[in-house]
């Protein structure tokens, strides 16, 4: 008869474990012999080793006991079944560290991945670091308020990076954010601007409906004046050439420029990235 020391070192596992077996069901505790100490016997040695091969073979406890209970093709079904968890878990546990291995990049937290991809094809064009974390920023509070336009909004942004004009808008504004107002390449950048938000009224884009509310468009525009000394310097040029905002820019008529608010502008997202 043996002692729970020598059980636990013949089927290879701790005297700790031998007594979490008891504690839970899996392994019969055996009567104790006159002296006090439990008395085990061969059968328990192969119990507690069948125990053991399950459990590192990623069984859960739980699932253990009906599994050393049943018959060949109920053990069969029951680790199939187990399998079937083990596999749904291990692709968990992957998307999971797929997650978190993007969140390592800013980028991904809070954003979805068409706009990721569609800032590191910015970044390919050489633009500064600065200037994506701040699109990036603003980027974040827009899929907040419309996640469900984001796809679009951004396969439409892709299509406008194929634009001469769009990309050089961007090699433009990089460095743009430590310019002083006088710097000469504002009004190149009015230019490029004011020609993409023409294309912008042909495709009938100015006007939709952006679904986000003029609070949050204030919000936008006050984030972009605060970024760069040029900023109010450039919008007042685009004023003075009859367009309006930034998040979400208005062609306002010539006879109307300076009188009365302007009808409802074209895409907050579309703007973001003209900036």
């Amino acid at each position: 008869m043996l002692t729970i020391s020598r059980l636990a070192a013949y089927a290879g596992v701790t005297v700790r474990a031998v007594r979490h077996y008891h504690r839970i069901g899996l392994l019969p505790e055996p009567e104790r012999d006159r002296s006090g100490y439990r008395s085990y016997d061969a059968a328990a040695i192969v119990r507690l080793i069948r125990i053991r091969t399950l459990a590192d073979a990623g069984v859960p406890l739980a699932r253990v006991q009906e599994l050393l209970d049943a018959g060949p093709e109920e053990f069969a079904e029951g680790v199939q079944k187990i399998d079937k968890d083990l596999r749904a878990e291990i692709r968990r546990l992957r998307d999971t560290r797929g997650r978190l291995a993007r969140l390592a990049a800013g980028e991904h937290l809070a954003l979805p991945q068409s706009v990721v991809d569609y800032l590191d094809r910015v970044r390919g064009l050489g633009v500064e670091e600065r200037y994506i974390e701040m699109e990036r920023d603003a980027w974040i509070m827009i899929a907040a308020q419309v996640p469900h336009l984001m796809d679009a909004v951004i396969a439409k942004k892709n299509e406008e990076l194929d634009d001469p004009d769009m990309v050089k808008l961007y090699g433009l504004l990089n460095g743009a954010l430590d310019r002083p107002v006088d710097d000469p390449r504002i009004i190149e950048i009015a230019d490029i601007m004011e020609r993409l938000m023409m294309r912008a009224v042909e495709a009938g884009e100015v006007g939709a409906d952006d679904g986000i509310d003029d609070q949050f468009v204030d919000l936008l525009d006050s984030t972009m004046l605060e970024s760069s000394p040029g900023a109010a310097r450039l919008l007042a040029i685009l004023e003075e050439r009859g367009w309006r905002g930034w998040t979400r820019v208005e062609r306002v008529p010539a006879d109307r420029l300076g009188t009365e608010p302007p009808p409802s502008g074209k895409s907050a997202a579309r703007a973001v990235a003209e900036q």
